[in-house]
């Protein structure tokens, strides 16, 4: 099964790779999971880039409480997607391989550390509705359609 591809690949654009690693975080029997919102007002699923020498799960674990200030268990993963994109606020062009999980448990532990963001709880069909990336939208509808 080949990888699922989201944004437009230019052949004219040299792209930065930049592994990431998400998770859908989930209440109210998984009627609600959370989005972070960034300051330019973009929602995206928890979760961000994984740093040198990071597995995915440790990459998870440390952005959970960097965004949420929670502690997770991972469950399921549900697979890889590919995202190529711009990003104007840094000017540069990515090649976003995404691994995405899920949580199966969480429990809040302090505060985010990250004050830059807003955390919002909605409703799943909302969600898919708010995130901006192609493939967080793809692990949603993934996770939504085996649950």
């Amino acid at each position: 099964m080949s990888t699922p591809s989201f944004g437009e690949k230019s052949e004219m654009l040299v792209y930065k790779k930049r592994l990431g690693a998400y998770i859908i975080v989930s209440r109210s029997q998984g009627a609600e999971m959370v989005l972070v919102q960034a300051p330019n007002g973009a929602y995206f699923l928890p979760g961000g880039e994984i740093e040198h020498g990071e597995t995915k799960e440790e990459a998870i674990h440390r952005e959970m409480v960097e965004e949420l200030g929670v502690e997770v268990t991972i469950g399921e993963y549900l697979g890889q997607a590919d995202e190529y994109f711009h990003s104007r606020h840094r000017n540069t062009d990515y090649y976003n391989p995404g691994y995405f999980f899920v949580a199966d448990d969480w429990r809040q532990i302090c505060e985010p550390l990250e004050k830059t963001n807003t955390i919002r709880w909605v409703s799943v069909n909302e969600g898919i509705d708010l995130l901006k990336r192609g493939s967080h939208k793809w692990a949603v509808e993934k996770w939504t359609s085996q649950k």
